[in-house]
């Protein structure tokens, strides 16, 4: 579980990315899922876009998605969210996390 600082630092770190993921008027399924652990345990971070003609809202997404994966949710402002999952080694955030 991350602190409201820790959660502040990733959340500046997201700020300047852009969404690696789309959320459509697909389910969220599997090979959803799939992609982004592997998305997540490549970066540690990743921001995602859920469109407008989605059955998900935004936060119903971060949810399913964080509970799949073991992720943590960030943020979640309009239609994006992030999520971070940090590295067992070679972590680029555990130094500001600390």
């Amino acid at each position: 579980m991350l602190t409201s600082k820790q959660r502040a630092i990733l959340r500046g770190k997201a700020n300047t990315m852009d969404p690696v993921f789309q959320i459509g008027k697909g389910e969220i399924d599997a090979a959803m899922v799939q992609s982004v652990s592997d998305c997540l345990a490549a970066r540690e971070l990743i921001k995602l876009k859920v469109l407008d003609n989605s059955m998900y809202s935004a936060r119903e997404a971060s949810v399913l998605l964080a509970e799949a994966t073991g992720a943590d949710c960030v943020q979640v402002i309009g239609s994006k969210f992030v999520l971070y999952l940090q590295k067992k080694k070679d972590s680029q955030y555990a130094d500001l996390l600390k």
